[in-house]
């Protein structure tokens, strides 16, 4: 090799290739101009996603209803980590196979009755329009019905033709139990992928959004529980048909803060008048107990240990996610919109100064 070709090949990594920009100008704007193309990128590709992220934050949040009842163990009985999360699951199985075996055979049968009972008092509520002036058909009523359901049913099929009930369900569960049983895992992983000085902050703000879930869904659990069984006792009291059912639907419901409510109380009402008037005013004096009970006494205990929420905000995130996502959609908006909110407080307590550590108050398992 000659002593030119030397130099030249010595120079080589200093000279300009086609991807080089000699005007800083230039080069700074297409710095700007390629990070604004990676967040474009990055949005089209969560929205390609969102399905999938949803079912991990579904996992998300049942893991933390796991961990929620694994630290109540552990209060009482000081064993490690997996035992309790299997005492958990297995106290869930068993509450299931005792409602399948148990109660099984008569809310079935009920609920082979309850369609039956809703479409001959729809008939009857249209026939009382009719009387007063008001010409509404079955089949108008129909065809509303139908369209509004379209754009629904026609965003939701792609979740429910990728995964499918059932397996959306599975992959929830699967998940859940995974984050439950080594939650740290998962959180250090994240948190490795950020930058160092973000690290702790994150860790913090990872921790109060984990207790902040856990507390919503006891919350919630508590509501469910409290709402179905006292709908079942006074309806079984008062001899009104289905209240096994009725029960359930208003337990069940009672997850979906301001839909929930309205629609159980809606199919409560219309089995009480299939009966007799009186009967579906005591339904209408029983719906408003159990209102009164959930906005005095649960809402307000459950907004003082986690998050307030303005409700018009959680509606709408419902309506938002209803429509995009299905019922998988309208059941997580409620904890989704209290993470958020929960991030954007700790961002703004971090950009104000105040240093993460005073706002966590990190809690070991």
């Amino acid at each position: 090799m000659t002593a030119a070709e030397t130099e030249a090949e010595d120079l080589a990594p200093r000279r300009a290739g086609p991807t080089d920009i000699a005007d800083p100008l230039i080069r700074h704007e297409a710095r700007k101009a390629f990070v604004w193309i990676g967040m474009v990128a990055l949005f089209a590709l969560g929205v390609f996603l969102s399905q999938s992220l949803l079912v991990i934050f579904g996992g998300v949040v049942f893991a933390a209803l796991i961990d929620g009842g694994a630290r109540m163990i552990g209060r009482v009985m000081p064993i490690g980590r997996g035992w309790r999360v299997a005492m958990v699951l297995v106290a869930s199985l068993l509450f299931l196979f005792w409602l399948g075996r148990f109660a099984g055979s008569q809310i079935t049968q009920q609920a082979a009755e309850l369609p039956d009972t809703i479409e001959s008092q729809f008939h009857r509520g249209l026939a009382w329009l009719q009387q007063h002036g008001m010409e509404v058909r079955v089949r108008d009523v129909r065809s509303i019905a139908q369209e509004a359901m379209g754009g629904i049913s026609q965003v939701t099929a792609v979740l429910g033709g990728l995964f499918g009930a059932l397996t959306t369900l599975f992959l929830i569960l699967v998940l859940g139990i995974y984050m439950a049983m080594e939650p740290r895992l998962y959180r250090r992983g994240v948190g490795w992928m950020l930058p160092v000085d973000r690290r702790v902050h994150f860790e913090a703000t990872a921790q109060v959004m984990g207790r902040a879930l856990r507390r919503l869904l006891l919350g919630r659990v508590i509501g469910m529980t409290v709402e179905g069984l006292f709908t079942w006792c006074m309806l079984q009291f008062y001899g009104v048909p289905m209240a096994a059912l009725l029960g359930l639907i208003t337990a069940l419901l009672a997850f979906l803060p301001n839909i929930g409510a309205p629609i159980s109380g809606a199919i409560m009402v219309m089995v009480g008048f299939s009966v007799s008037a009186e009967m579906g005013i005591y339904t209408i004096f029983v719906y408003v107990l159990i209102h009164l009970i959930d906005g005095y006494l649960i809402v307000p205990y459950i907004a003082r240990k986690t998050v307030d929420l303005p409700p018009a905000l959680v509606l709408a995130a419902q309506l938002i996610m209803g429509v995009l996502f299905g019922l998988l959609g309208l059941a997580l908006a409620d904890p989704l919109v209290a993470m958020i909110k929960i991030w954007l407080e700790r961002e703004a307590a971090r950009n104000g100064g105040e240093p993460a550590e005073k706002l966590a108050n990190v809690e070991h398992s």
